[in-house]
């Protein structure tokens, strides 16, 4: 009976907290994925500057129609896009590379966003947008995080030959097909639309938490990447119910509490995986004679 209260209660006698509980988890379905092929594309900062990079796009829709779901999350789908756009195009053609041209451009966004937020909205306004509300999400939130899940995953089934190849050796899938750029393009916008789910759910500066710390984790335990992609969406959907319990149980804020159960089993799997700081660092490195 206590393990009842403690583990299923919440969700089965509140409404908001089912609903917290399936955003969440269709977002685990999608963004930890997401998060892994950035990890193996040395990105994973990326995923950070375009959680910022879609907060301006967010703040005109809010000024537009307040916190209505459509304007906002249309302004942050753009907003994202443009970015990463903006970013490419200055690293082709000055000599920047595209990590730092992200990073200004993250930076101007950032800043943005808060000042047009404040020009109209309170700082509860602001405190939503930027670190979500996860007990808060309705019918149309809901279908919209759900439908950018689905649509991730079929896309990702579509490009994954052509995205495992570009993550393993670009050079050698341009030499064979022109399908680079455009499998490059699709990704940063499944990357967009998915922080851009997150958003509504856990705002824009811990939505990226939920994409990259289950990824990681999941690094540390596997080497093949269908066990890694696995394992992380693993990772994300009992971190998700988890955080949610902890912060319905001691009455904490829910998108940092899911974020920190991340971040547990993150250093979890620092201490005990096979990859990690105690298993590795204690094991000889073999050496390769060429």
């Amino acid at each position: 009976m206590i393990l009842y209260e403690i583990l299923f209660s919440p969700f089965i006698d509140f409404t908001f907290m089912r609903r917290a509980l399936v955003g969440a988890m269709a977002l685990s379905l999608s963004a930890c994925p997401i998060g892994v092929f950035l990890m193996l594309r040395r990105m994973s900062l990326t995923g950070d500057a375009m959680a910022h990079a879609i907060l301006p796009g967010a703040a005109i829709g809010f000024l537009v129609s307040g916190l209505s779901l459509l304007p906002m999350t249309a302004g942050g789908v753009i907003a994202g896009l443009c970015v990463a756009l903006l970013s490419g195009t200055v690293s082709r053609l000055t000599i920047q590379r595209e990590d730092a041209s992200l990073a200004g451009f993250y930076l101007v966004s950032l800043a943005l966003g808060v000042l047009l937020i404040s020009l109209k909205g309170t700082n509860i306004d602001l405190m939503h947008i930027l670190f979500g509300t996860v007990l808060a999400l309705n019918d149309n939130a809901l279908k919209m995080i759900t439908s950018i899940s689905t649509i991730t995953i079929l896309t990702l089934a579509v490009i994954w030959r052509p995205l495992v190849a570009e993550c393993l050796d670009p050079v050698f899938l341009g030499s064979i097909s022109r399908i680079g750029s455009t499998v490059h393009f699709l990704f940063l916008t499944l990357v967009v639309v998915n922080l851009v789910g997150g958003f509504q759910a856990l705002g824009t500066l811990l939505a990226v938490g939920l994409m990259m710390l289950p990824a990681l984790s999941a690094r540390l335990w596997c080497v093949k990447l269908e066990s890694m992609c696995i394992l992380a969406v693993v990772i994300g959907l009992i971190s998700s119910y988890i955080g949610l319990l902890v912060s319905y149980h001691i009455g904490v804020a829910s998108g940092p509490a899911i974020i920190l159960t991340a971040g547990a089993a993150y250093t979890v799997a620092l201490v005990t995986a096979p990859q990690g700081v105690v298993r590795s660092g204690f094991t000889p490195k073999r050496h390769r004679i060429a």
